[in-house]
């Protein structure tokens, strides 16, 4: 497990250009924390690393926003408004949670209680606010 202070939304976003920079095709990285966290600034920074045009925002009421302008496809996946992996696989949802053909970025992944994450790679973070600008961010990755 690891931890990383951020001290600021733009040094959030510096993260989530690292993640970027590494990331691969079937990559799952799930986002756990409070609204207004930082979840969706990380995001924003890995989508800068995939070189992906647009603008990022979080798709709490469309729960998926797409993106495929990039080097590999990003599915930004919100499940606030989901209560139950029934819920989660009634909306069509399921497949970007496996193995997805880009990678997916999940927010509120804590109300997803699927298979495990033994055959693919997993990366779960979670946001603490510590003050108005700082966030602990502490995350570890599971399978392979």
């Amino acid at each position: 497990m690891a931890t990383y202070i951020s001290h600021s939304p733009a040094e959030t976003e510096d993260l989530g250009e690292l993640w970027g920079r590494e990331a691969q095709r079937g990559w799952v990285i799930g986002l756990s924390g409070d609204l207004g966290a930082g979840k969706t600034q990380l995001v924003k920074g890995l989508a800068r690393a995939l070189n992906i045009t647009g603008r990022i925002q979080s798709p709490t009421f469309a729960l998926v926003n797409e993106h495929r302008t990039g080097r590999l496809p990003l599915y930004h996946l919100d499940l606030y408004r989901l209560d139950t992996r029934e819920q989660i696989i009634g909306a069509g949802l399921e497949p970007y949670l496996i193995r997805p053909d880009g990678i997916t970025v999940v927010e509120w992944i804590e109300r997803w209680i699927g298979p495990d994450s033994q055959n693919f790679k997993f990366r779960h973070a979670h946001f603490k606010t510590i003050s108005e600008n700082e966030r602990e961010i502490t995350y570890e990755d599971f399978g392979g």
